[in-house]
């Protein structure tokens, strides 16, 4: 019942982070590390490693000690690689925070992980006050100028005087600062996991450096490549994916602070980008948006989607529109993140919605629902996992810990998927937003993949409402381009779908809200259909 990668198993260093992206630096030190998208500036892979060094330097002489968190609160710059890695070399972990959190929420974190230093912009530099105000930060450093918080540069020149050179012993490890990297921390992302409030998510050096190896293997980074990097590096997948990652492959990382698709189009155009790693929403902008048409997008060569489920019909779309192959793959936060990966051409055409196999050294088993008793291929379960990317556990929760990994190591992901006889992961949905329609199981993720289908409709979200008699059934949000009414749709979904998974309810809207990496944030369209519910009682 378990099942093993089709890969060979891999060796992984016994390296930190840092020393694993900085490894054979001499042979691209010139080479632009980052190029800022908005602004022009580039930052060379040896003005890197030395701005790294140097505010490593500069924060443990100013007392940060290893294992003490540094919270960094910014969208993607340059200098976003220049904090998380300076603070990983000086034995320090990062914590890494959305910027459009509210100070609660943020201040949640901060307090919860124990930060002492924050790094974020000048334009949150009141947010920031506030945060440290209310929680332990001591020193709040900015990126650029702004009164009443310590400029990185400022930073950066303590740290040249500390050191001397400058350079550590060896490029990306200073002596001393840290031990064993499978008990390092050095990330320190926050999950909700498969339920309740978010949680610090404890990454070792080991277990990035290890998830980084399993990528490079299935699908490594050409040296001369060009990846956008407009996927936040405050979350796993833009934080390991593509900076870390992209970085530790030589490749030239272009950085937007946001998703706006005409600058992410002129971006590829502009530097013509080679790879890009998205999230659903973006693929469906890339397969329906007219505006694609106006932009040269032929030096794409790649595209990977994560975060979420991608449709087949959609990457089917995107794949004929770009002449570029689309792939996804699949991964938790807990599991820093990749623990799947579709390779280029793997299993052909009908493969093309599966998330592929398991990464090499990576172990799968599908578990019943109820019972958890394990199930054979293609059966559909919770998907399992089990490692050396896996999470050392929930910070200060040992409790939740062990909801989530069991006495046998494995993690039970919170997702519903099967698997094929060659080895490939379909995901189906998540366990705890299955609507339960007299008794079955209906997942969103394929109504809404239906939905996307039609050629009217540009987005889609699908939640429960209740029922009752059936318990609950699939009410669709739904944003359209043209004309289309509630009953076409209806019969166009109702003849894809078993009867027990037709749609009975619509609702047109603007706008699907959704995370920064593409999940569909359902909780919000919840708390819409029972305020308006309330209403509609009190009415």
């Amino acid at each position: 019942m378990i099942v093993p990668s089709p890969h060979p198993d891999v060796t992984i260093p016994d390296v930190t982070l840092s020393e694993l992206v900085f490894e054979n630096l001499e042979a691209r030190s010139d080479t632009s590390a980052f190029i800022d998208a908005s602004t022009g500036r580039s930052l060379s892979y040896g003005e890197l490693l030395e701005q790294s060094t140097a505010l490593a330097h500069a924060l443990i002489a100013r007392g940060l000690e290893p294992g003490d968190v540094v919270a960094l609160c910014s969208p993607n710059l340059p200098e976003y690689a220049v904090a998380f890695h300076g603070a990983a070399m000086a034995g320090g972990c990062n914590t890494t925070l959305n910027p459009l959190q509210t100070v609660d929420e943020i201040v949640h974190q901060v307090g919860d992980s124990g930060a002492r230093v924050f790094v974020t912009i000048p334009a949150l530099l009141d947010k920031a006050r506030e945060v440290a105000a209310r929680t332990s930060i001591e020193e709040i450093v900015v990126f650029g100028e702004a009164a009443g918080a310590i400029p990185l540069a400022s930073l950066l020149e303590e740290g040249r005087e500390a050191s001397g050179d400058g350079v550590a012993a060896t490029p990306g490890r200073i002596p001393g600062r840290i031990g064993d990297p499978s008990e390092h921390l050095v990330a320190l992302p926050y999950s909700s996991g498969t339920t309740g409030r978010c949680k610090g998510v404890m990454l070792t050096h080991r277990n990035l450096v290890a998830n980084i190896t399993q990528c490079h293997m299935v699908n490594p980074i050409e040296p001369e490549a060009v990846v956008v990097a407009v996927l936040p590096f405050f979350h796993i997948y833009g934080m390991v994916v593509i900076m870390c990652a992209g970085l530790s492959a030589g490749a030239t990382l272009v950085t937007l602070p946001r998703f706006e698709l005409e600058a992410f189009l002129e971006t590829i155009q502009t530097h013509r980008v080679t790879r890009a790693y998205v999230v659903p929403p973006i693929v469906l902008a890339l397969a329906k948006h007219p505006m694609v048409d106006s932009y040269d997008l032929s030096s794409l060569r790649y595209i990977m989607s994560g975060a979420a489920p991608l449709g087949a019909e959609v990457a089917r779309a995107c794949q004929d529109r770009l002449g570029c192959e689309v792939t996804q793959g699949y991964g938790l936060t807990e599991t820093s993140p990749v623990t799947h990966f579709r390779p280029w051409g793997w299993g052909g055409d009908a493969c093309i919605a599966s998330v592929g196999p398991s990464l090499p050294s990576t172990q799968v088993l599908i578990a019943d629902l109820e019972t958890g008793e394990p199930l054979p291929r293609g059966e559909t379960g919770e998907v399992w996992i089990r490692g050396p990317q896996v999470m050392s556990g929930y910070l200060n929760r040992p409790d939740a810990t062990a909801r989530t990994i069991d006495e046998r190591g494995w993690l039970h992901t919170g997702d519903v998927g099967r698997v094929a006889e060659d080895g490939s992961l379909t995901i189906v949905d998540r366990a705890k937003e299955l609507i339960k329609y007299k008794g079955f199981q209906v997942p969103p993720a394929e109504l809404e993949d239906v939905l996307l289908s039609h050629p009217a409709v540009q987005d889609a979200a699908v939640i429960p409402i209740p029922h009752e008699e059936a318990g609950e059934v699939p009410k669709a949000f739904v944003v359209v381009a043209g004309q289309v009414g509630e009953d076409e749709l209806a019969a166009y979904v109702a003849e894809r779908v078993a009867p027990y998974k037709k749609i009975r309810c619509f609702e047109f809207t603007d706008r699907i809200p959704k995370s920064p990496s593409g999940k569909i944030l359902r909780r919000i369209l919840l708390e819409r259909e029972r305020q308006a519910a309330a209403l509609a009682r009190d009415a």
